[in-house]
């Protein structure tokens, strides 16, 4: 009897922190952007694993995101262009003091599969790429905007102007090019480097590069702030670190 009663109490026992588990275990709503896709992809499951929460992942471009939250929509993390997480804090729809920094990626360039891969060594030789390619395509978020400012100061927008297409919010550059619809295309080195049917080319080069800084923000209406907390620190902790890399990015 005293066995199984001693069994009896083991089972109860369990029972009892496999309910405890359950309880605490959270729901995350995660909203983000492409860029940082792939780094999420390959992190988030470990951290499901660990801490027993249950992650979903929305994926929008960064206007596309910041209307979504500004009409209303909740979640309880927002992982996107710093500059738009800035913006939302400011509009009271992120928490502010909430805000880290995850990972951060330069604009890359990318050709359509099997064409001549173009130098990239200068400011020059990448103005001659966009002068010699018969279609250029460039995104709507943070890099396509650069790409804009750079394009025109490099005097040759309105040359361009009938062969430079620009994607929708959340239309990635590497799948309008891997249709055919363009030969050059620019956009974060994240969200180049593992599309099919284009071949990346590499970074701009320094003296005409721009970083975007892509960050976390608790949204205001989140409904388990702790677990979304928990999976931040997840995001940058240091093993986290060679994750990122192997995404084109480097840790924020």
């Amino acid at each position: 009897m005293a066995a199984r009663s001693t069994g009896i109490a083991l089972v109860a026992s369990i029972a009892m922190m496999v309910g405890m588990n359950t309880a605490g275990s959270a729901e995350l709503k995660v909203l983000a952007s492409p860029g940082v896709k792939e780094v999420l992809l390959n992190l988030v499951p470990a951290f499901e694993t660990t801490s027993g929460h249950k992650v979903t992942l929305l994926w929008g471009g960064n206007e596309d995101l910041v209307k979504r939250v500004r009409g209303g929509e909740t979640a309880d993390l927002v992982i996107m262009a710093r500059a738009n997480i800035d913006k939302l804090v400011a509009d009271g729809r992120l928490v502010a003091g909430s805000v880290a920094d995850i990972a951060k990626s330069g604009v890359g360039v990318a050709v359509r599969a099997g064409l001549p891969k173009p130098d990239l060594s200068s400011a020059d030789t990448v103005k001659a790429a966009v002068l010699a390619a018969k279609s250029v395509a460039y995104s709507s978020g943070p890099s396509g905007h650069y790409v804009v400012e750079l394009l025109a100061k490099m005097g040759i927008a309105d040359q361009i102007k009938d062969k430079v297409k620009q994607t929708p919010s959340g239309v990635q550059v590497g799948d309008v090019m891997a249709r055919g619809e363009a030969d050059l295309g620019f956009q974060q080195v994240s969200e180049l480097i593992h599309v099919k049917g284009i071949d990346y080319v590499g970074p701009l080069p320094p003296e005409i590069q721009r970083i975007t800084v892509f960050s976390a923000g608790l949204h205001t209406g989140a409904a388990t702030p702790a677990a979304a907390k928990a999976l931040v620190d997840n995001l940058m902790r240091p093993e986290a670190a060679a994750v990122i890399r192997r995404q084109g990015m480097e840790p924020g």
